[in-house]
């Protein structure tokens, strides 16, 4: 017998055994990262904000509340950059902060026109329009076959709005004669007992009545003046504080030339049925930022006309492609889903106020608190953040210039600026300092306006790794905007110039 050939063998059985020793009392864990496959790393995506999984997104369409969750409707496009079309995606959630994709609810390119572009879906709890009791039907505007006409069609679910057919390659709702004629959205009007339809008709909003969503007829417009192009025009009630109930109108509108945002423009007023009359030509803004675009509002379960729900576009079409988030596949961010409340102020006017929604401090991680700080200059506390909500409340005497340095170096050179000019009357949120998406540094700084006679006031800032949302006032002014620092920026000062300031009732919940 070969004596080496046995030690050979015996040495190899002994290695043998020793891996499955080892393999058999290794941790679950260890075993488990083994088998997984290594996850890519990502700076860009949002910790607490609504993202698109890939690619491109943009217009959200009004969510609706089906059977105990919330299905959320968005304009996806699967082929960006490299293709044209987009079509609705859906995703649902139950506490409007956590989302479940569901993927594509009414493809592009699947009927003679062209892709599918905004409108709006509604339970047809009363079987109006023949597809049967709870039926969920969508309006939305296709371009046409025959020249690119933009008019209205209607796709209905039977399934709960998981996936929608064609009624018709015919419109429901055509085109009247001019060039811009989309975005639909309907609502059921209980006092007159019909659906209700707006549409975005240039620089001004159109009226259509209907009793089965297939057949409309023109009741009225409203005529509105240096906003630019109206979008995703909005129609709803809502009850104040003190009892008063008041129909608003809402518009993603354009002021830019006027000094004006390019947001969320809203009137208050009244709806006979046929028409809306305002209170005041002049519209109010939802958000002064620079990236809250097509924005939605919708009731919750309970269709209460004590609160609603807010959301929009996390972007501009000044600078819509070029978002660093496509070094990482995708492009399309929403803002958080607000609350909203009409509130009576001292001019006796109705304004829309608006908080995050409360289910989001549910998911902080974490969170610290900061004793009473007077600051005269600037002071860097010692934590440091990446995705957070911060809330203050900041009162002074003479200081001139009052904020926050947001997402800071440790050199000081970046970071995001939020604060008040009170002399001056506004409030402002500043992202010349750190990496934006306005290529042309027009957008640079937001401002909005600020009673000069204040002393006090509470902050809100929500702080992710793309955008900056900063509610001023309990929510009555808004600033939403996109932003890119650097992953290591984390840093938060404080500041007062001109005078002291005191930073109270601090606290930050950290989400990662």
């Amino acid at each position: 017998m070969n004596w080496k050939w046995i030690v050979w063998c015996s040495a190899l059985a002994l290695l043998i055994i020793l891996v499955l020793f080892l393999g058999f009392f290794q941790s679950p864990k260890e075993q488990t990262k083994k088998k997984e496959s290594p996850q890519p790393s990502s700076s860009f995506r949002p910790v607490f904000h609504f993202s698109t999984p890939d690619k491109w997104k943009n217009d959200p369409q009004k969510p609706i509340y089906i059977d105990g969750k919330y299905h959320y409707y968005y304009l996806y496009n699967g082929n960006y950059p490299d293709g044209g079309g987009t079509e609705w995606r859906l995703a649902t959630s139950k506490d409007l902060v956590s989302w479940k994709d569901e993927g594509t609810a009414i493809p592009k390119f699947t009927n003679k026109n062209g892709d599918i572009w905004s409108g709006s879906a509604v339970e047809d709890k009363n079987n109006t329009a023949g597809f049967g009791k709870g039926a969920i039907i969508a309006v939305v505007t296709q371009p046409s076959a025959d020249g690119g006409k933009q008019e209205q069609y209607l796709w209905y679910s039977t399934d709960r709005g998981k996936t929608f057919t064609s009624f018709s390659e015919k419109p429901v709702l055509s085109n009247p004669g001019t060039e811009v004629f989309r975005d639909p959205k309907i609502i059921w009007d209980e006092k007159n007992k019909k659906w209700m339809m707006t549409m975005a008709e240039g620089d001004k909003i159109g009226f259509y009545e209907s009793n089965n969503l297939k057949e409309w007829t023109f009741t009225g417009d409203f005529k509105t003046e240096n906003i630019g192009l109206i979008e995703c025009p909005d129609l709803y009630q809502m009850r104040a504080e003190d009892g008063t109930v008041k129909w608003i109108l809402g518009a993603s509108a354009n002021g830019k030339a006027s000094g004006k945002p390019n947001t969320y423009a809203y009137w208050t007023g009244t709806y006979d049925g046929k028409t809306f009359i305002s209170d005041s030509k002049e519209p109010q803004w939802l958000d002064y930022g620079f990236d809250w675009y097509g924005g939605v509002t919708f009731e919750d379960d309970s269709s209460s006309l004590d609160k609603r729900y807010a959301l929009a576009w996390m972007n501009n079409w000044d600078y819509p492609h070029n978002t660093p988030t496509m070094e990482e596949n995708f492009n399309g961010t929403d803002s958080i889903v607000r609350e909203i409340k009409l509130k009576k102020q001292q001019d006796q006017g109705y304004t829309l106020i608006s908080q995050p929604v409360k289910a989001l401090e549910q998911t902080a991680k974490s969170a610290d608190s900061i004793g009473k700080l007077e600051v005269n200059g600037s002071t860097t506390l010692d934590l440091k953040g990446e995705a957070y909500q911060l809330d203050a409340d900041i009162s002074w005497t003479d200081a001139k210039n009052i904020g926050l340095r947001l997402r800071e170096s440790d050199d000081g050179t970046r970071h995001i600026d939020a604060g008040l000019l009170p002399e001056e009357g506004h409030s402002y949120v500043n992202r010349s300092f750190s990496r934006q998406p306005d290529k042309s540094k027009k957008s640079l700084e937001s401002k909005a306006p600020f009673d000069a006679g204040k002393k006090k006031v509470h902050v809100k800032i929500l702080v992710d790794r793309t955008s900056i949302e900063v509610f001023f006032e309990d929510g009555r002014t808004v600033h939403s905007s996109l932003v890119f620092p650097e992953k290591k920026d984390q840093g938060i000062t404080l500041y007062s110039e001109g005078g002291t300031s005191v930073f109270e009732n601090m606290e930050i919940k950290h989400f990662n």
